[in-house]
């Protein structure tokens, strides 16, 4: 099928690869560029820029992301919480703190990836953190 024009990945699909990439990061501690081979391999195209670059500011800025996350774990440290569930914590964390997905879609997106990879508990609980920093963050002035 050479010259066939591959359909951009959408948003919720990067944010789907990324998900699974920073998850086998953290189960496996394969380096990421390996991963991103096995997702390229498995898709059968390369992770897209969105996805590649969500992958990247989560394993940069993941102590950062972890200490806000262990502020609004109450009675929970985060060490104790499934793999898939910090990565989609903090993946949305990460997406939340910058200025080109809002924090409703970055929540709702981490929410429905939870609840059809792991439970709806699991889904409560992401919402219900990620509720949080994003009130504490609209009484502080609404910084996001």
């Amino acid at each position: 099928m050479a010259g066939v024009a591959r359909r951009p990945v959408s948003r919720k699909q990067a944010r789907r690869d990324a998900l699974f990439v920073l998850y086998q990061h953290e189960v496996t501690a394969l380096p990421v560029a390996s991963l991103m081979q096995n997702l390229s391999r498995d898709q059968g195209h390369p992770p897209d820029e969105f996805t590649q670059r969500l992958v990247v500011g989560v394993l940069g800025d993941r102590e950062q992301l972890d200490e806000t996350l262990a502020d609004h774990c109450h009675n929970w440290p985060i060490s104790r919480l499934a793999p898939l569930e910090r990565s989609a914590l903090r993946l949305a964390l990460f997406e939340m703190q910058g200025d080109e997905t809002p924090s409703e879609v970055a929540i709702s997106e981490a929410v429905r990836l939870i609840k059809r990879y792991a439970s709806s508990e699991a889904g409560a609980l992401v919402n219900g953190v990620l509720g949080a920093i994003q009130k504490e963050r609209e009484d502080d002035g609404g910084q996001e």
